[in-house]
């Protein structure tokens, strides 16, 4: 059932934060399990957090249904899949496709970067050094130890840590496998984009920005300009906003701040279930607007983490309810829940047979088990 609106054109319709909540978590493919497959899952989101290597694998698995691990595994084997730094220039996963395309759209946050590093590049020509960068990884996947090291000796008065960051800032490079891959591990070794993949993006048209925020609405709105321009760590777009507004609807949230959405896109009512889901330390639907409070509650701000550790969220009733961890006995996968406001029993309950399916796909353990309890103290 579509959420009940009521607006006139001078008075855009108000959506409440739980509205907000379940359109986006319909849109994340949180509600219910898709279908849909690993591939598409992550070209329907725009790509997966992926700072750690497992948090993608856990991101599809509270979406899909009948997920296998392996699944995204061979997609990045196959190169149909990366890893490369991407939005808010952090690590995401993407598909080759938007690698080669949405990625150098969004490359703003790369260049802020840098500029944070220019006193450890005093007399470094940029140009010269990303050739030099080019050249060196497309020999062969290069470690980012050799690669410092072989920066260095082209500028050997700057500072090492930014001549890494210029060259990763510099050029669309890529964490090749087997990296990632799921149950297995590797140093990180450093190639372009273009040539871990055998092909150039010239052949496809770019993407432009304007489909970029369509494609953005359809897995994260409704949403503010603030909104999109966190997710994608731009700023000044605006009139990108403006130019597609009138093939666009338009809400307010209770703050007033102006929300657009694709006008067929999903808003369900604001008392549609959203069973319990366990999200890793990184997920899209916590980091993908500027105002989260969709799905973080205020009082639950920043808590899904203390200082460098975050740890895995848990969504009851599909708002950020909850902390989690699996820990190690011999064979036994233990899951640890730290509820930040107490469930119900019939939550408990839905939230333990999550934990238990979720430990059985992801942890490959002979025995698990699942507590509440608490492991992170945050001193109130």
């Amino acid at each position: 059932m579509a959420a009940k609106t009521h607006r006139t054109a001078a008075h855009p319709a108000v959506l409440p934060a739980r509205a907000l909540n379940r359109a986006t978590l319909d849109r994340q493919l949180l509600l219910r399990r898709s279908p849909m497959s690993a591939k598409d899952a992550v070209t329907h989101l725009v790509g997966l957090q992926a700072q750690n290597t497992k948090p993608p694998y856990f991101q599809l698995y509270a979406r899909l249904a009948d997920f296998d691990p392996e699944e995204l595994s061979a997609l990045m084997e196959s190169r149909e899949a990366v890893r490369t730094v991407s939005l808010r220039s952090t690590l995401h996963t993407h598909t080759a496709d938007d690698a080669l395309t949405l990625v150098p759209l969004v490359r703003a946050p790369r260049d802020r970067e840098l500029k944070g590093f220019r006193r450890g590049l005093a007399g470094v020509d940029l140009d010269r050094l990303a050739a030099v960068t080019e050249v060196f990884v497309e020999e062969r996947p290069r470690p980012l130890g050799e690669l410092r090291e072989e920066l260095l000796t082209h500028w050997p008065d700057a500072d090492p840590l930014a001549l890494s960051v210029a060259a990763r800032c510099l050029l669309p490079l890529v964490q090749v496998t087997p990296r990632g891959l799921w149950g297995r591990s590797g140093q990180v070794a450093l190639t372009t984009v273009e040539h871990w993949l055998g092909r150039s993006a010239a052949p496809a048209p770019t993407p432009s920005l304007d489909a970029t925020v369509l494609r953005y609405l359809g897995a994260f709105g409704p949403a503010s300009v603030m909104d999109f321009q966190a997710w994608a760590g731009l700023t000044r777009t605006k009139e990108v906003f403006e130019r597609l507004r009138p093939g666009l609807l338009t809400f307010r949230d209770e703050r007033g701040v102006e929300l657009f959405d694709l006008p067929d896109a999903p808003r369900p009512d604001p008392e549609t279930p959203a069973p319990p889901r366990f999200l890793p330390e990184f997920d899209n639907v916590l980091l993908g607007h500027a105002d989260r409070t969709r799905v973080i509650p205020e009082v639950n701000k920043g808590r899904n983490g203390k200082g460098n550790q975050t740890y895995g969220s848990v969504l009851v009733d599909g708002f950020l309810d909850a902390l989690w961890r699996v820990d190690r006995e011999g064979g036994t996968a233990i899951l640890t829940v730290q509820a930040l406001r107490k469930p119900t029993r019939a939550q408990r309950t839905e939230i333990t047979e999550e934990a238990a399916r979720m430990l059985t796909v992801m942890t490959g353990a002979a025995d698990h088990d699942v507590r509440f309890g608490t492991f992170l103290d945050f001193g109130d």
